[in-house]
């Protein structure tokens, strides 16, 4: 921060401005994904100056960057290890099912003990919520390559490392890739969470702006992040890309690319002085402002919203309540808790066998004993009927996504502002039509689940093999049969993946559904967090949302290796 934002003392200003700060980023960008990608970073950078929010801007990269640098240099080995050893992904599976799901705001208290207020808390807290995206994903990655061309390599020879180096790891790049997008979306997610503890960056903004009422601001600061949020996830894959091509051309630095980074190098440089002594290439200019008339039109459109639309809205939630959500409800929760367990139980034995009926009596336990087993069942009951709507929309995006390139780039943005925009912006909205109840809670956990679910859906049918999918066209296979028939059955694995990660994405929203009169577990976590005689329960809300957690991720997880088994034989 000394560096980028915060005055070098004596030095009034920091050591380099925003003008060397463009130029390091075009450089590196140019570098590592080729010049395309300066017309997405080159705007991005200069619009987080328009926007009023430059210095926050840049502190919350420097603080995404360290977050997400650490999450990949322990995750994928760990990923890695995971793959390779069946008893480390036994024993690591329960801690990402726990990092995973265990509400933020329950670990915030601790983490401030140990490390204090600011960055190193604010990277802590990043590093627990966004770790276990590239750790599943990386393993899922090395884990789906072909066990034929793992035996072939084999008879030639190669010692471990080498088919790491030279098979496992290309071939799974692209999923790998997946997974630090992933993981660099959720720690943008967590700069609202992060604000909470001063971390420093744009989370401190929407706060701000919230407690003061201020939609318009707020709105802004999610702008910057979602603008943060496409430009390293499109410079993450065009880099992929291109190391790609670089690899099976054998020509990564041709001359005139050459010439371009060293001129290139000469001109950050000069940029670099220029910020360093010069007061207007160090200090981003004023003017145009572009935040104030954003902020302006956001607030007029939700007083619009409220005039005009909250009537219809209002309607619906009423309608989804009764006929479709408390009926389920009176079903799982307010029945006998012995009834709605051996329910849970016995679907746990139908899809996982004997393993999943094991975890899920463990975990079904310990809500017993916790004493908080209607709230508990409410929220699976709000998590379940989340995680179907939210596995209806990821299908259908990521078929289109990943059968049509077009397609990709035109949704791609949509679900980047989805999963990065801080909750608490686009919850306003959502209330000012739904008002605050449990229906409100279901579309913040939908909104939240879809993108990373509907990536995962896409990476699968793109990973389909080419050779199966002309043969289908040439044996006269229509487009619904070939979705339904050959690429949905063969990207079982990551349908599977994005289920298991939409149930644990939702479930991390009920802390939310709690601030908007959800209730259940989310409301004991936020009356614990708020009110000091209450932190009992909301620990005890929090250790019951992670047995949640862990029962429906094994539910899913052995009842899709129990598919895998079936259909082998």
């Amino acid at each position: 921060q000394e560096l980028f934002t915060i005055p070098a003392f004596p030095r009034p200003l920091p050591q380099i401005g925003w003008f060397g700060i463009v130029a390091l980023a075009s450089w590196v960008t140019f570098a590592v994904a080729g010049w395309r990608s300066l017309l997405l970073v080159v705007p991005s950078f200069l619009a987080f100056g328009f926007l009023g929010l430059w210095e926050d801007s840049i502190d919350t990269l420097i603080i995404t960057a360290v977050a997400v640098a650490l999450c990949v240099i322990v995750g994928v080995p760990v990923g890695i290890w995971m793959a390779h050893n069946k008893t480390v992904s036994a024993v690591v599976t329960p801690v990402l099912d726990v990092m995973q799901t265990m509400p933020s705001f329950s670990y915030l208290l601790p983490i401030v003990i140990i490390f204090s207020i600011g960055s190193a808390a604010a990277i802590v807290v990043i590093f627990i919520y966004a770790a276990p995206p590239v750790i599943r994903i990386t393993a899922h990655g090395i884990a789906s390559v072909s066990a034929a061309t793992l035996e072939a390599t084999s008879s030639l020879g190669q010692t471990r490392w080498q088919r790491l180096k030279d098979v496992e790891l290309p071939m799974a790049k692209k999923t790998i890739i997946v997974g630090v997008n992933q993981t660099t979306m959720a720690a943008l997610a967590m700069a609202i969470i992060a604000g909470y503890i001063d971390s420093p960056g744009l989370g401190g903004n929407v706060l701000s702006a919230l407690q003061r009422n201020q939609l318009g601001n707020a709105a802004v600061a999610g702008v910057a992040i979602v603008l943060m949020a496409i430009m390293l996830d499109r410079t993450t894959s065009a880099a992929s890309e291109r190391s790609e091509k670089a690899t099976r051309s054998g020509s990564a630095n041709p001359q005139w690319r050459r010439l371009g980074l060293v001129g290139g190098g000469v001109a950050t440089l000069v940029a670099v002085w220029l910020s360093n002594t010069r007061r207007g290439f160090n200090v981003f200019p004023s003017s145009p402002d572009l935040g104030t008339p954003i902020a302006n039109v956001v607030d007029d459109f939700a007083d619009w919203m409220l005039r005009n639309l909250s009537g219809f809205t209002s309607s619906i939630q009423v309608n989804f309540t009764n006929y479709f959500l408390n009926p389920l409800q009176d079903l799982i929760a307010n029945s006998p808790w012995y009834v709605s367990g051996v329910m849970i139980l016995a679907i746990a034995m139908v899809v996982g066998g004997w393993r999943a009926l094991a975890f899920s009596t463990l975990c079904l336990a310990g809500v017993y004993y916790l004493d908080l087993w209607n709230d508990a069942m409410v929220t699976v009951t709000s998590v379940l009927v989340a995680t179907v709507v939210v596995m209806v929309i990821s299908v259908v995006l990521g078929v289109m996504m990943g059968r049509s390139r077009m397609a990709d780039r035109a949704i791609r943005p949509l679900l980047d502002a989805a999963q990065t925009i801080p909750a608490f912006i686009y919850l306003i909205p959502i209330l000012i039509l739904f008002g605050p109840n449990r229906f409100t809670a279901i579309i913040a956990g939908v909104i939240y689940a879809v993108p990373t679910a509907t990536k995962l859906i896409a990476d699968g049918i793109r990973g389909v093999s080419p050779t199966t999918v002309e043969a289908a066209e040439s044996s006269g296979t229509s487009r619904l049969q070939m979705i339904t028939k050959v690429q949905i059955p063969m990207a079982k694995a990551s349908l599977v993946l994005a289920t298991n990660q939409g149930l644990l994405y939702v479930l991390s929203m009920v802390v939310l559904g709690g601030m908007v009169g959800a209730g259940a577990l989310g409301g004991d976590i936020v009356t614990g967090f708020r009110q000091g005689s209450f932190v009992g329960r909301g620990l005890a809300a929090s250790v019951t949302v992670v047995l949640i957690g862990i029962m429906l991720d094994r539910i899913t997880r052995y009842g899709a290796q129990a598919s895998q088994s079936a259909s082998s034989h």
